[in-house]
């Protein structure tokens, strides 16, 4: 068990994270060096609708960056951002302290998830198997990322519900922004999804249209009715 200190965190109670990530269900997954870039993003991601944002810990300025989108929180009622791809306690207490309402790991990680429990944060972490889907929720993870889900499929998905049936499971991996990719996981029994690069294609980067993003992710909303 990880010693050190709690950190002082004003976020809301993790039922209420949980809630808002079931309420919309559809999660961008997504990192750029360029704080305009992320910004940009993190903008049109609200505009089309979505209201939980993970921010993944892969690459230079992450921590900066995260940094500068949660202080435009108060400009975006219900909005929450989390911290995805963490791998260290180290990296889960510095995001926790910026302000993160959840972290996300692409696996179970003991010390992360201590880090987590202590600071009454959620904690998202991968799995691939029933036993770490089994191992998690006895942990305490209500909310499971299924990761690699191009790898493990909707298959995967419909066996985990029928043996841990109140399991709430979110896609990562292989979740395309369409309406045959989006109905399958939810129909397989997901209870939320991850997007990230088959949504935030590079060469719309590349030219800023940041309103084809915010198109996209409510015509996403719109395959869920």
């Amino acid at each position: 068990m990880n010693n050190k200190s709690k950190i002082v965190n004003n976020n809301m109670s993790q039922q209420t994270t949980i809630q808002t990530v079931l309420d919309y269900p559809l999660v961008p997954v997504f990192y750029n060096s360029s704080a305009d870039v992320s910004f940009g993003v993190f903008n049109a991601c609200y505009s089309g609708g979505i209201r939980t944002f993970e921010f993944t810990n892969r690459g230079v300025n992450a921590l900066e960056t995260f940094k500068l989108l949660k202080s435009h929180l108060p400009n975006y009622p219900g909005y929450i951002i989390g911290a995805g791809t963490v791998l260290k306690d180290a990296d889960a207490e510095a995001f926790i302290e910026a302000g993160a309402s959840f972290i996300v790991s692409p696996c179970f990680i003991e010390t992360v998830s201590d880090v987590c429990y202590q600071n009454k944060i959620p904690y998202m972490p991968g799995c691939m198997t029933v036993k770490e889907v089994f191992y998690a929720t006895e942990a305490g993870c209500e909310v499971i990322k299924v990761f690699p889900g191009e790898v493990l499929g909707t298959s995967f998905v419909k066996a985990v519900k029928a043996v841990l049936p109140n399991v709430k499971l979110m896609i990562t991996g292989g979740v395309s922004p369409t309406r045959e990719s989006i109905r399958s996981w939810f129909d397989a029994g997901a209870s939320a999804v991850g997007l990230g690069s088959q949504l935030f294609k590079a060469d719309l980067l590349e030219r800023g249209n940041y309103k084809a993003f915010e198109e996209s992710v409510a015509d996403c909303f719109g395959y869920l009715r």
